[in-house]
């Protein structure tokens, strides 16, 4: 697992929705699943809790993104599941295009700033 990666609050909320839809398209899920779902599929890097992931949840809910539903778990207790709509199935291939694209820039802009970097030990120019 990897160390646990303090993200920004702005970059958290961007990544949300996308994370969630795409959650939920692999199945129907309820909330404890679905942050261990995150916590696996970031290799431990993001920790979810239960006060950021429902107010997500209830907000793709509201714009039809997602429905939910009561099932009664086999321990007996009662258990909401979300299930992504195919409102939310469109939007989340919106999401990952605009994802995608950022993902691009940055590696991008990443590459030319590693190749463009001045090697360990060399010295740095002086500026005027």
């Amino acid at each position: 697992m990897g160390d646990v990666v303090d993200i920004n609050k702005d970059l958290i909320a961007a990544s949300s929705t996308p994370i969630v839809l795409a959650i939920l398209a692999e199945g129907d899920s309820y909330g404890y699943a679905i942050l261990s779902r995150v916590r696996e599929v970031s290799g431990g890097r993001m920790e979810w809790t239960d006060g950021m992931l429902y107010p997500v949840l209830h907000r793709l809910e509201r714009l039809g993104l997602v429905e939910a539903r009561w099932e009664v778990a086999e321990s007996g207790r009662r258990r909401r599941y979300y299930r992504i709509t195919s409102q939310g199935r469109a939007q989340l291939a919106e999401e990952r295009q605009q994802w995608q694209a950022v993902d691009a820039t940055l590696r991008s802009v990443w590459g030319a700033l590693a190749s463009a970097a001045p090697a360990p030990g060399a010295a740095l120019p002086q500026g005027g």
